[in-house]
This record gives C-alpha cells, structure tokens and sequence, in this order.
C-alpha cells in the first residue's frame, strides 16, 4: 500500500473537481436571474466539496482530515439540494452528470 503524498492524487479529490467543472456548465445554462441564487450557491457548494478534500488533507492529524471530510460531504448534501430544485425549475437541463459525479 503506497502513501498518498498529496490530495491531488486522492480519486475523490480528482472527482470533486470534475463536479465543479460540470458544476460550471450547468449553471452557465441557467437564466441569468438566477446569478444571484442558484448559480452562486451551487458554484460556491461545488468548490467547497474540492476545496475541504484538499484543505482537511493537508492538515496533520487523522481527526483533522476526518472533520474536513465530514464538511465536504455536508457541501456535497447542499449541492445535491441545489441540482434537485434546479431540476425541477429548469427540467430541460440535463443533470445526470452531475448527480453521477456526486455518488
């Protein structure tokens, strides 16, 4: 078993930041009244799954690591939240690569 020397080789790390790129697209396809709603909180949710992976890994002790990883899947609940109300707001926008991404 090899040691994971930083966050950018942890699978969920690389998979985060695949959401946050489809993240981008699905909100660049919303209208634009909804900048200030669901386009930033779904953006602002999707970074924070990546950036709390990335944070907790850096972080010295097993518990920190384990803290940041209970915030990310925290985010990870509200994104879920997000792309669910935008579904039904907006059903004509395809959704499955990120509900895939989120699993």
């Amino acid at each position: 078993m090899s040691y994971v020397k930083s966050y950018k080789e942890l699978i969920v790390w690389q998979r985060a930041i695949e959401l946050v790129i489809e993240v981008y697209r699905i909100t660049d396809l919303l209208p634009k009244s909804e900048l200030y709603g669901l386009v930033s909180q779904m953006r602002r949710a999707g970074i924070s799954i990546a950036s709390n992976i990335a944070e907790g890994k850096k972080r010295k002790t097993k518990n920190d690591f384990l803290h940041f990883l209970h915030m990310s899947d925290g985010a990870a609940a509200e994104l879920e939240t997000q792309l669910i109300i935008s579904k039904k707001l907006y059903p004509n926008i395809d959704f499955n690569e990120a509900y895939a991404l989120l699993e």
